[in-house]
C-alpha cells in the first residue's frame, strides 16, 4: 500500500516509534527529488539487522512474503512546498484508511493520545463502540482494531506484538467485478460481513500464500478490505475517486509481486479494465501499473527486484 507523507521526521517515527513498524529498505531517487520509504511489522522476535538502502535491504524487500507500506516523500514538501496531500473519506473517495490491530483498543488510544496522537474517533465515541480512528501526520485514518474475538482471553490471537499491520480499505462500485478481479490475481476470500439495514458489505481478502484455516484477526499479515456501499453498483454515473486525480492526491497504488511483469500483465490486460503503464512505457522498464475495476492502481513488480537507479547507500 502506497502513501504520499509530506515529512518523513514526522511519518516515520509515527509508524516506526508507536505503531512498531521497522523500516526494512528506502529508495533514494535524487534525481528525481524523491523517496520512497518501505514498513512492515515483522514477527516480535526477528531480528532485522539489514540497512535501508543497501543492495541487501533492497533484495530483502523485493522477495519477502509479506506486506509493505510505502510511503512516499517527494521532496520539499516537508517544508510546505507542493501540494497538500488528501487523505480521503469524502463523498465519492475510494482510499478509507489502513489498520493496525492490537489486543487491547482502549490503553492503546490512551498510550498514542498521550504522545500526541489525535483521533477521527475514540473507542466509546459513535455507534460501533471498542474500535478507534487516530490519524497519522498527514491526515490518513488508521484504525486501531481490538485482536479479541470475543470476551473469552480464550478466543483472543496469539500474536505477540503491540500492533500487526492489519489491513487496507478500498470502496468498490461493483463487489461481483472486483471480487473475480482480485481473485483472478490470486487473493483469497477471507471473510465477508452483510449490513443489509446499514446498506453495506465489507470483503476481507488475503494474499495467495495466507493461511486460510485462520480468521482474519489471527492472520499476521494485512488484508484488503473492500467496501461496498449498496446500490453503487447499479448507478452507471457513479466513480470512485482513485486517490491520483489533481487536487486530490494521497493514496497511490497497492502492490504485487509477481515471477514474470510481461506474463502477469499479458492475464490482467484480458480482463478488461486497462493499463495505466505497460512493462515497457516510461523510463522504469520492467515495471508496470494496472487498473482495477474502481480504476485504483495496482503495481506489477518483479519478484526480485530490478535495478531502479536510485542511489544505493554503501554497508
Amino acid at each position: 500500500t502506497m502513501l504520499r507523507i509530506s515529512d518523513p521526521s514526522k511519518s516515520l517515527p509515527f509508524y516506526q516509534d508507536l505503531l512498531g513498524m521497522t523500516l526494512i529498505d528506502k529508495l533514494d531517487f535524487p534525481q528525481y527529488d524523491f523517496t520512497l520509504y518501505f514498513m512492515t511489522t515483522l514477527p516480535e522476535d526477528e531480528t532485522y539487522d539489514l540497512t535501508p538502502g543497501t543492495q541487501e535491504a533492497h533484495d530483502y524487500l523485493w522477495s519477502m512474503e509479506g506486506v509493505a507500506l510505502e510511503l512516499t516523500h517527494n521532496h520539499g514538501t516537508e517544508n510546505g512546498k507542493g501540494e497538500k496531500y488528501y487523505p480521503g473519506n469524502q463523498e465519492k473517495d475510494g482510499f478509507g484508511h489502513i489498520a493496525v490491530n492490537t489486543d487491547d483498543v482502549y490503553a492503546a488510544c490512551e498510550k498514542l493520545e498521550k504522545a500526541g496522537v489525535t483521533f477521527k474517533k475514540k473507542p466509546d465515541e459513535g455507534r460501533m463502540k471498542g474500535l478507534a480512528f487516530a490519524y497519522d501526520p498527514d491526515g490518513y485514518w488508521v484504525e486501531i482494531v481490538s485482536r479479541n474475538n470475543g470476551e473469552n482471553d480464550a478466543q483472543k490471537t496469539k500474536i505477540p506484538n503491540e500492533y500487526n499491520f492489519s489491513q487496507t480499505m478500498l470502496r468498490v462500485k461493483d463487489p461481483k467485478k472486483s471480487l473475480e478481479f482480485y481473485q483472478k490475481l490470486g487473493m483469497k476470500v477471507l471473510l465477508e460481513k452483510h449490513f443489509p439495514e446499514a446498506k453495506f458489505s465489507l470483503y476481507f481478502l488475503g494474499s495467495s500464500n495466507v493461511d486460510e484455516s485462520l480468521s482474519c484477526k489471527e492472520q499476521f499479515q494485512p488484508v484488503l478490505e473492500l467496501t461496498h456501499n449498496h446500490g453503487t453498483e447499479t448507478d452507471s454515473t457513479f466513480q470512485h475517486n482513485n486517490g491520483n486525480e489533481e487536487g486530490k492526491r494521497g493514496f497511490g497504488h497497492i502492490g504485487f509481486l509477481v515471477d514474470d511483469v510481461y506474463k502477469a500483465c499479458d492475464a490482467i490486460r484480458e480482463m478488461g479494465y486497462g493499463m495505466h503503464k505497460e512493462p515497457d512505457g516510461g523510463s522504469m522498464k520492467g515495471l508496470a501499473f494496472a487498473k482495477d475495476p474502481d480504476g485504483y492502481l495496482l503495481e506489477i513488480i518483479k519478484r526480485g527486484g530490478l535495478d531502479f537507479g536510485d542511489a544505493k547507500v554503501s554497508k
